[in-house]
């Protein structure tokens, strides 16, 4: 299977890179803590119509977008033709999230950048001005409101940041901040953006971006939870 430090061509030498991290969408395996109110398979149609948001409002930008996926690769070639795709490599997330930077790093991109499908009304705008901070700083990284990120993006590769972090917690962002401190590296933060996490979450949404695909999708199917 080909991973990320296979990867010495020139899709990504010189470029700005954006990689989407994302799973197969199979029922019981994403978006479980929606579980209850959704039902399993609800909660995977839900987190399809996301990434699907996702990926076609990313790679819209002006950088080059590759998908590391967990799951079938087949999934993500009939799902999303045309785009790049790298499986994910690693035990953990931190693992799988420091080897995707580095090797894009190592492939010669400018800078690498990585969101998940989490915030699928994420603005253009936000990764744009990931890539110009990394111009002159070494990470980048934008706040989430649950006390993670939305984004983090390198110029530079540093491991530490990835290592022996409490993912999927409200620590993440502050031991990051404290890692980059203590270790004199550049990391500046962008203005912080919600990713759907929780049913407070999906509200915020709703009034945020009424008119995403993923709002849209809400409205029309779990209204009543709503």
């Amino acid at each position: 299977m080909e991973g990320v430090d296979k990867v010495r061509d020139a899709r990504f030498h010189g470029k700005n890179v954006l990689g989407i991290f994302a799973k197969e969408p199979l029922s019981g395996q994403v978006k479980t803590r929606f579980c209850p109110p959704l039902s399993p398979a609800e909660a995977a149609d839900l987190y399809t119509v996301s990434l699907r948001e996702s990926v076609a409002r990313l790679s819209a930008g002006a950088w080059r977008t590759v998908i590391f996926y967990a799951g079938a690769r087949d999934y993500f070639v009939r799902a999303f033709p045309g785009v790049d795709l790298l499986a994910q490599q690693g035990a953990d997330l931190g693992t799988r999230m420091g080897n995707a930077l580095s090797g894009l790093l190592a492939a010669g991109a400018r800078a690498a950048v990585l969101s998940g499908t989490d915030s699928p009304d994420l603005p253009l705008s936000h990764v744009q001005a990931a890539f110009t901070v990394l111009g002159e700083q070494e990470v980048v990284v934008a706040p989430a409101q649950d006390g993670g990120y939305v984004l983090i993006g390198e110029s530079r590769h540093y491991p530490e940041l990835f290592m022996d972090i409490p993912w999927s917690t409200p620590q993440v962002l502050a031991l990051t901040r404290k890692r980059a401190r203590e270790a004199g590296i550049g990391l500046q933060e962008l203005a912080p953006w919600e990713d759907l996490d929780d049913l407070a979450a999906l509200r915020a949404l709703l009034k945020r971006s009424p008119a995403s695909a993923t709002a849209h999708y809400l409205q029309t199917h779990f209204a009543h939870i709503l």
